[in-house]
């Protein structure tokens, strides 16, 4: 296969690949009775938090208010708490709940184990090369992400 060819290929993998993630965010977001940003918040604050609302905001590139009702959504639920922070009694910060890390354990714990049991089939050459394509790849989102939005 010529070179242009498995770029090609590697191009409808990435498809594939995204389409995967889709389905297991569907698939993670029913399990959780969850809506997909829902989901999406709840993985930033079990990875980064405990946040404060306006970090979320950037984080997740949502209104102060689309925010806020979703960070009200995920307390009904049960899977964020909100408490003072104790640096600025002005500012509310947003933690994962017990629930919240049980649901990590059960649906993204497993993920991550089952892809670095993957990777462990790589020598340390390769591992290089898969994380310089992985770095790659998402400044090239990035990067497309906002040429789309400059276009609005």
């Amino acid at each position: 296969m010529s070179k242009s060819g498995v770029i090609e290929e590697i191009g409808m993998e990435f498809r594939r690949l995204q389409q995967s993630f889709d389905a297991f965010d569907d698939a993670a977001a029913a399990r959780l009775c969850l809506n997909r940003t829902d989901l999406r918040c709840l993985d930033v604050v079990l990875a980064e938090g405990p946040l404060a609302a306006g970090q979320l905001s950037v984080a997740l590139k949502l209104s102060p208010a689309a925010t806020t009702t979703v960070i009200d959504r995920l307390e009904r639920a049960g899977m964020v708490s909100r408490s003072p922070d104790p640096g600025n009694r002005r500012r509310v910060l947003v933690a994962a709940t017990d629930a919240a890390r049980s649901a990590e354990a059960e649906i993204f714990v497993p993920v991550g184990e089952a892809g670095a049991q993957a990777l462990h089939g790589y020598g340390m050459d390769e591992l290089a090369t898969i994380l310089d394509f992985l770095r790659t790849a998402r400044r090239v989102q990035e990067e497309q992400a906002a040429r789309l939005r400059a276009l609005s």
